[in-house]
């Protein structure tokens, strides 16, 4: 009852000292202080649109862009992108132009990201690509599954069956 009765106490006594304000305070908080509000005109790169609206329509993806998402990650077109396909990634990063075996879509909307597989001179290379990034460029399906699809979403068993790998590789290609 004591402990209850100094801790009630020491929190008049905490909020009490910091009573005194320079500044207008938040309502719910004597401690939490809000800055005043800035006075004046706005800069003439606001009024013209060279701040925030100028860098997204240099990032966001053009209409071609949206369309090529819209054939490869659709769950009804037929030219959808299906793990065990051989496809060439193109971007402005270094490496630039990436083709391997897809071994995952990771399908999240905003996030989706697919994960490239090949090796380059007898090491396994992985790549993740975001399909939303604005370096991405381009993807470019190449071959299909020889069976049509394979039996698993995610490939990562190919991670330790190079000459699994190699079979998709020299399956039929898409005509």
């Amino acid at each position: 009852m004591t402990s209850s009765l100094f801790r009630v106490c020491a929190r008049f006594m905490a909020t009490a000292s910091t009573s005194v304000e320079t500044t207008m305070s938040y309502p719910f908080s004597k401690t939490a202080l809000i800055p005043p509000m800035p006075v004046g005109e706005f800069s003439p790169g606001l009024i013209q649109g060279k701040g925030l609206m100028q860098h997204l329509r240099k990032t966001l993806f053009t209409p071609e862009k949206h369309q090529m998402i819209q054939t490869l990650f659709s769950r009804r077109s037929p030219k959808q992108l299906v793990p065990g396909s051989i496809v060439t990634v193109i971007s402005d990063q270094a490496p630039t132009l990436f083709t391997g075996v897809l071994i995952a879509i990771r399908r999240r909307g905003p996030d989706t990201s697919i994960r490239v597989r090949n090796i380059l001179q007898r090491t396994g290379v992985e790549m993740q690509f975001f399909v939303n990034s604005p370096t991405l460029k381009e993807i470019k399906l190449l071959k299909t599954p020889s069976k049509g699809r394979m039996r698993r979403a995610k490939l990562y068993y190919l991670r330790d069956a190079p000459d699994k790998m190699s079979s998709l590789a020299g399956s039929k290609s898409l005509n």
